[in-house]
């Protein structure tokens, strides 16, 4: 959904904050080495001092008159090019209360603005709500509010669902903060952002950025301003930080949106600030909505996110979850690879997936840690091949810079850790490679399958064609593959002789890529 490429016509401010000289620490999912243990919040490079910068763009729209009836689709016509599930898919929602929902068919069934409408078609260029969008959108944006706990697959549209529910409570004439995003990585806050600005172009809502960047920015929290603007997206430690030194207020605030909220609230991942976040809403605007999404929930994270859903907001909330067999995507092909050794590994990779794959698009690597990370980089390189890493030791410069290379298609190959496992969008993106499987990291011989699926769902985007790779070469990565296909209760494919050109190729065939 993100455009790096769209210019928005929302008035907008963008705001960091970081250190001078941040110290190499780990971020979520993204190890320093083989021991480490635990994960840290990207934001926690940050504690001792904050930049912000700030820049503001406006340009006049023309909104006064929006003939919506001339941007719909003629039904006669379509291409059935839109957000795609599978057809049998089993989504589940539990609705609390006397509240009547009725399914969405149309974006004109959910009594939106006309600038809103315009900007879901014209610059979004969708044409109907998805199936999670059908369902979601009625139970996000019908009075009274209610909170919503909701599970979508990858690629299913659940940005818009609560990009859109942020846009259309805001009132346009109050200068105050009325709607809040959370997000684990400025990557996903930013891609967030982007999103916000193209749908709502022609609202002229006000929106800020609130997440760690480059130090050439910086600016003493205790100097900024006050935050006006009507939309904040930001990532938990830095949100927290202003809500703290009382820069952000939350006396307006109408809609509070979690994006990957089990992390976000998972022990290992961003709870403390989270919970602080949640309590500061409720102290100042107890009527306020909470959306918590993510393509996963595992059962304890479930149950500990109702709780805090019960404790803290005491007020009905409406649940949506998609059944466990049914989150793999079905437009993604999955393979395994054995591998004698870790040399052929970088072989297979070299020779075989990216050779190949420059017919079909963009690539992912993804290892376990930046060790593996920096490694495979420097031997792709020495093949001569022109890839790009992302990590969380790197300045937010430059992290900043590989994304956008990235998105814009300058570079083809990226090699990632975890940071981009999650909510990362880039629809040229076919093929996905796991050089190291994902454990969890209290216990290193469990797979993490939350993880994996959000891998998995960086390719196929929006129901396109994908391909994954899954590269093998002990009798460990044998076993964490087994638990997770007993997991998903998915056989995966193996590809007969990992040096086999014809094998991969018939692989990609059988993908629907060549």
């Amino acid at each position: 959904m993100a455009d790096t490429s769209s210019t928005s016509t929302t008035t907008s401010s963008t705001t960091a904050s970081t250190t001078a000289n941040p110290p190499e620490s780990k971020s979520w999912a993204d190890q320093a080495d083989e021991i480490d243990q635990a994960e840290q919040s990207a934001d926690q490079a940050d504690e001792i001092n904050q930049a912000e910068q700030s820049s503001a763009s406006n340009e006049e729209d023309d909104t006064a008159e929006i003939n919506i009836g001339s941007l719909q689709v003629d039904e006669s016509k379509r291409d059935n090019s839109t957000l795609s599930e599978p057809e049998d898919s089993s989504i589940q929602a539990v609705t609390s209360g006397d509240t009547m929902y009725k399914s969405a068919k149309r974006f004109e069934d959910l009594n939106l603005s006309p600038e809103l409408l315009k900007g879901l078609y014209v610059q979004m260029q969708f044409e109907r709500p998805s199936k999670i969008q059908e369902i979601s959108l009625p139970m996000i944006l019908t009075p009274p509010y209610k909170n919503l706990i909701a599970q979508a697959h990858n690629g299913s549209g659940k940005t818009t669902c609560f990009v859109l529910g942020m846009l259309s409570r805001i009132d346009p004439k109050l200068a105050a903060p009325q709607a809040l995003c959370i997000c684990p990585t400025r990557e996903l806050a930013i891609q967030n952002m982007e999103v916000l600005l193209k749908m709502g172009k022609f609202t002229g809502i006000t929106s800020e950025l609130g997440i760690p960047a480059d130090s050439a920015n910086y600016i003493p929290i205790s100097k900024r301003p006050p935050v006006t603007a009507q939309v904040v997206i930001g990532t938990p430690g830095t949100i927290n930080k202003w809500v703290t030194a009382r820069k952000l207020g939350m006396s307006c605030m109408k809609i509070l949106v979690f994006d990957e909220a089990d992390h976000m609230l998972a022990e290992s991942g961003f709870q403390d600030d989270s919970i602080r976040i949640m309590k500061a809403i409720v102290k100042a605007s107890a009527n306020c909505q909470v959306l918590l999404f993510s393509a996963t929930f595992g059962e304890n994270v479930k149950a500990f996110v109702t709780k805090i859903v019960q404790d803290l907001f005491v007020q009905d909330y409406n649940q949506m979850f998609v059944k466990k067999e049914e989150l793999s995507l079905d437009s993604v092909k999955q393979y395994k690879v054995q591998c004698p050794d870790e040399l052929s590994k970088i072989m297979v990779i070299k020779d075989r997936i990216l050779e190949l794959g420059q017919k079909v698009g963009q690539t992912i690597i993804f290892v376990r840690t930046r060790n593996s990370a920096s490694m495979l980089h420097k031997s792709l390189v020495d093949y001569g091949y022109e890839v790009t890493t992302i990590q969380g030791a790197l300045r937010q410069e430059d992290r900043d810079k590989i994304i956008k290379e990235f998105k814009d298609g300058l570079t083809q190959i990226l090699i990632s850790t975890d940071l981009l496992a999650r909510g990362f969008d880039q629809s040229q993106v076919n093929l996905v490679v796991n050089y190291d499987l994902p454990v969890r990291h209290e216990s290193p011989t469990e797979p993490d399958h939350e993880v994996y699926l959000h891998r998995i769902g960086r390719a196929g985007r929006f129901g396109r064609k994908g391909a994954i790779f899954n590269l093998l070469c002990s009798d460990r990565d044998n076993m964490l593959m087994s638990k997770i296909e007993n997991h998903f209760n998915h056989q995966v494919a193996e590809i007969p002789s990992w040096n086999s050109e014809d094998d991969f190729e018939n692989a990609l065939k059988i993908a629907g890529l060549l």
